[in-house]
């Protein structure tokens, strides 16, 4: 059973569960897992780590169109190494405060493997913006640029790690996302990659998306590392881990969207009826990405 399967099990035994992060009262509380294995390739450094893993849960906070308070982390690891565990609560100190948040601490255990948990919290005004609320004619929207994540694998394994671990230090989008939930109808994150994304904006909202290729904002990193357009689309769509935002918004809204979001916003294509699928340049696009627990 994969993380997809396993979280359709629990939906129904879960309140709070479907959305990047559970909302209890005018709070979102969100968690996330990350391994060295999976997570962070070798020449990952302490710092990255701290700043990716708090990141992530942070990057759920902006998902949800909220304010981000605060973080904690779980560190495990063999052993305690002073100068990595400093380096680590810097790197999530460090993201907390690019995005007006607190790193307030959290907890340390051993383990055979490093491995980190991160709990978020954010603050919202008015509502929360679920992945359900997409309708048939929405403009489809993303945040940024995608494919920087694949990017800086690709520079891990070429041993340029100075220049792979400044690509993996992302911005959580929660000045985006605060902007985007005044007029957004759904929204989460692109960390499954954008493939999987619209499958899951599509089953909670019960439509499609039509989607031109042409739209897809690849990142300039990923450009330096493929060899054709193909392949950097492909990149771009599936690999994931960008930590961007993916949002449908009412067509008239886009201008004002636009105005009020610090960064760029693309306009990927809109929302179709369900029976319509997910599909790009006409061509169906497969439900590819990042899920724990596959091989």
């Amino acid at each position: 059973m994969d993380e997809r399967a396993a979280l359709a099990l629990l939906a129904d035994e879960l309140e709070y569960a479907g959305d990047d992060a559970a909302v209890v009262d005018d709070l979102v509380v969100t968690t996330d897992m990350l391994h060295e294995t999976t997570d962070f390739p070798a020449g990952t450094t302490r710092y990255t780590a701290g700043w990716r893993a708090v990141g992530a849960s942070l990057s759920d906070v902006a998902a949800m169109g909220a304010e981000a308070v605060a973080a904690v982390a779980a560190y495990a690891a063999p052993e305690f190494d002073g100068e990595e565990l400093l380096a680590f609560v810097r790197g999530a100190r460090d993201v907390c405060d690019l995005v007006g948040a607190d790193y307030v601490g959290g907890d340390l255990d051993g383990h055979d493997e490093f491995t980190v948990t991160t709990t978020a919290i954010g603050r919202f005004d008015g509502q929360p913006v679920p992945r359900s609320g997409a309708n048939s004619g929405n403009l489809l929207c993303v945040t940024g640029t995608l494919g920087r994540s694949a990017a800086a694998l690709e520079y891990f394994g070429q041993n340029k790690h100075e220049r792979a671990n400044e690509l993996f230090q992302f911005e959580p989008r929660i000045e985006a996302g605060r902007a985007l939930a005044l007029h957004a109808t759904a929204m989460m994150d692109s960390s499954d990659g954008l493939a999987r994304s619209l499958h899951q904006l599509g089953e909670a909202s019960g439509c499609g998306f039509e989607v031109d290729a042409s739209r897809v904002p690849i990142a300039e990193s990923l450009r330096e590392v493929t060899d054709t357009d193909e392949e950097a689309l492909e990149q771009a769509t599936t690999f994931g881990e960008d930590f961007e935002l993916v949002a449908t918004i009412p067509e008239g809204a886009l201008a004002g969207v636009r105005e009020v979001t610090p960064v760029s916003i693309s306009v990927l294509g809109s929302a179709v009826p369900r029976e319509d699928g997910i599909t790009m340049d006409g061509e169906a696009l497969p439900d590819r990405g990042f899920t724990h627990g596959c091989d």
